[in-house]
């Protein structure tokens, strides 16, 4: 039997059209908009400052620029810390580190939890409460503590990091797509598909998965400061990315026990931090009033 006409729902009707639309709300949110300038300056400066600072970022400075402000030391733009070290370039670099470790641990979470919760909804009756009980589980235990003992038992290299803080940042996306899933199943797209003869796995890959995509955009750009905070924790207690490298966790660590001889060297990375955190969750509330399923 052709399945070719099957209707796939409305993620098949917002395009073109309907993108089209998302982005014209999107782009009358002044605050987005600034929000995502100011972030793209951030990616910006991450990935091209350590190459446009003429200083690398672990060099130490053994000519007396230690602990210098920002100014007042040639070449440093925003000064050193106490060992010399060029605050600009440590920044940019840590500012690597920690957008990767967002992005990375949230597409980890995402690839899990959409396809955790996608089955689980699809399938109901016992399957599906046997699945969220195991969740259920799960969110009895302290995530923090949780994350922290995949670190120390695996290790401190920066994939595992990734690895363990989006192998437990999953459980909300389950919950979430299980939750619109269960939705899905019940339209008549859905139905037509079943009647075609198309398969489950079919059903969940064309059909239940691509209509997920405004919640799981919308939840990826809420998750990844969320990450970038849980990082931050981590290296503040000195069981995220270790020597020579860094972040901006690490970094306001660094400041905060220095806080008192040398202020910019907390004020710089932290600034870096909040502003990141800031402009994602102005994205992240732009983006779900953009795609909310009412306007179109």
């Amino acid at each position: 039997m052709n399945t070719g006409a099957v209707d796939t729902g409305p993620a098949s009707r917002r395009s073109p059209g309907s993108w089209q639309r998302v982005w014209l709300r999107l782009r009358r949110d002044r605050f987005a908009m600034i929000a995502a300038g100011v972030l793209a300056l951030i990616v910006l400066l991450a990935i091209a400052g350590p190459w446009i600072s003429p200083w690398p970022q672990d060099f130490i400075d053994f000519d007396g620029d230690w602990g210098a402000a920002p100014g007042l030391a040639a070449g440093h733009w925003l000064g050193t810390d106490e060992l010399g070290r060029d605050l600009f370039a440590r920044t940019c670099y840590g500012g690597r580190i920690s957008l990767l470790v967002g992005l990375a641990a949230t597409l980890v979470s995402l690839l899990i939890g959409v396809s955790y919760g996608a089955v689980a909804g699809y399938a109901g009756g016992r399957l599906d409460a046997l699945m969220m009980r195991a969740v259920d589980v799960l969110y009895a235990l302290p995530f923090m503590f949780f994350v922290i003992l995949l670190t120390v038992f695996f290790g401190r290299h920066i994939l595992l990091i990734f690895l363990a803080i989006g192998a437990v940042n999953w459980l909300d996306m389950a919950r979430i797509v299980r939750g619109q899933t269960l939705n899905l199943r019940r339209r008549e797209f859905v139905e037509a598909a079943i009647v075609s003869g198309v398969g489950t796995a079919g059903i969940i890959r064309r059909h239940i998965v691509p209509n997920l995509l405004g919640v799981v955009v919308v939840y990826a750009t809420l998750s990844v400061p969320q990450v970038i905070l849980v990082e931050s924790f981590l290296s503040f207690l000195g069981l995220g990315v270790q020597e020579p490298a860094t972040s901006w966790g690490a970094l306001v660590s660094d400041g905060a026990h220095a806080m008192e001889t040398t202020p910019w060297a907390l004020v710089v990375p932290a600034t870096f931090l909040a502003l990141t955190l800031l402009c994602l969750n102005f994205l992240g509330d732009a983006l779900r009033d953009a795609l909310d399923p009412k306007e179109f």
